[in-house]
């Protein structure tokens, strides 16, 4: 890929990003949380903002290897000190209508030998601090994007046999054709992939099913489903009826588990990355929805304190089903990245619920959702468990069963 075409390609993403994603509307606010490894993508998205009329783009930058370097060697008590200032400014520019998106691009090994519980600990008490913040995007009360940026730790974990420059090249080539970046009119290409994905999550919420099946080598599970519950694709709108895409890319449709009705076992199919540690070839028992058992061959004291961070953590917060073609799984990549892997891969979330999942759900408390059976907790994290030999039934009311997947293909 040569400059001029890596520079078309970056500013249809920037411009899919702020026109699809977060449909930034004329005067609005954007919150920009970024690595300081993604600035030139940041610039040019920027400018695309102010383009598409931005009030004010405003840019929070991280530095992970800073991160790293705190978990690692930082006094016990720094690791649970969060300046209140910061998510309280995260909630002044919700409540002034801000819209938000955080661009990932984490190095998988940055965390790799710091104690696990050290990380759970910091983490648990950066989710504290950000428990309101977090209950607007969660909600969809505010338009909110996560996207992606290649750095050479992440690209060099997928492109092993080349330089990290290089590496980093045929990331970004695998991100623009993904997200569709590389098309001519990626912005109607879009338009077309929402309303594809709209089509599957109406006849889900048609369906009403009251269960799903699960089986595959490894899997056996049943998840409820709880009363009321919604399917939710690519198109989800904010409190003020404005369109948005929380992730570029999707392939998913998704909804919530009951939180008191899941039974067996299932076997994840991807490695998950969690706060810069792998998780991997991990396997999890359910009984009345909670978590009561746990294997890993890598990760699992790391999984264990994730599963320990809070009541809601040892259950299940979201159901997602995504077919073995879509185009990141026949890619034929793992891209030690949650948002990519998990548009690969039908996927579960340990933790919270998203209350847009359910009728009315954003007018609810968390007592209120969790009394309707959607789970709450500090943490969301989503973990992968599709395959070609992916087999999904729905249950209906009177108990009798429908094909939802088969072989990891809808047939609907």
């Amino acid at each position: 890929m040569n400059r001029e075409t890596f520079k078309r390609n970056l500013e249809h993403y920037a411009e899919l990003a702020v026109r699809v994603g977060i449909n930034l509307q004329p005067g609005q606010t954007l919150v920009v949380n970024a690595p300081i490894t993604a600035d030139e993508f940041v610039r040019v998205l920027a400018a695309k903002a102010y383009e598409a009329g931005a009030g004010n783009v405003h840019v929070e930058w991280t530095d992970e290897r800073l991160t790293a370097l705190k978990y690692r060697v930082a006094p016990e008590e720094a690791l649970t000190r969060v300046p209140t200032w910061k998510p309280a400014g995260m909630v002044e520019f919700a409540l002034e209508g801000a819209a938000f998106m955080t661009v990932k691009g984490t190095d998988p090994d940055l965390f790799a030998g710091i104690d696990p519980a050290r990380i759970a600990k910091a983490s648990k008490a950066l989710a504290e601090a950000n428990r309101e913040y977090s209950g607007y995007t969660r909600a969809s009360i505010v338009s909110w994007l996560v996207v992606t940026a290649p750095n050479e730790g992440w690209a060099s974990k997928i492109f092993t046999d080349v330089s990290p420059e290089e590496a980093v090249d045929k990331l970004w080539e695998q991100i623009f054709r993904l997200t569709r970046s590389d098309r001519e009119n990626p912005v109607e290409a879009w338009r077309e992939h929402i309303e594809k994905l709209g089509r599957w999550a109406s006849h889900l919420n048609a369906k009403q099913y009251r269960r799903l099946h699960f089986k595959a080598p490894g899997t056996e599970l049943a998840v409820g489903l709880p009363e009321g519950h919604k399917w939710i694709s690519a198109g989800e709108k904010n409190a003020k009826g404005i369109p948005f895409v929380a992730n570029i890319p999707t392939e998913e449709v998704f909804s919530a588990p009951s939180r008191d009705d899941v039974s067996g076992y299932v076997t994840s199919t991807k490695p998950l990355n969690y706060n810069g540690a792998r998780i991997e070839n991990f396997t999890l028992t359910f009984e009345g929805g909670r978590i009561t058992e746990v294997k890993a061959e890598t990760g699992e004291d790391v999984l264990r304190a994730l599963i320990a961070t809070d009541e809601g953590a040892c259950r299940l917060g979201e159901v997602a089903l995504v077919p073995h073609e879509s185009p990141v799984s026949q890619s034929g990549l793992v891209f030690f990245n949650t948002l990519y892997d998990e548009n690969a891969s039908c996927h579960l979330a340990i933790g919270a619920s998203y209350p847009t999942c359910a009728e009315e759900g954003t007018g609810l408390s968390r007592d209120e959702l969790k009394k309707r059976g959607f789970n709450q907790s500090l943490v969301h994290t989503d973990f992968m468990i599709g395959s070609a030999e992916m087999d999904i039934d729905g249950e209906t009311a009177d108990g009798s069963r429908e094909p939802i997947f088969r072989s990891g293909a809808w047939v609907i």
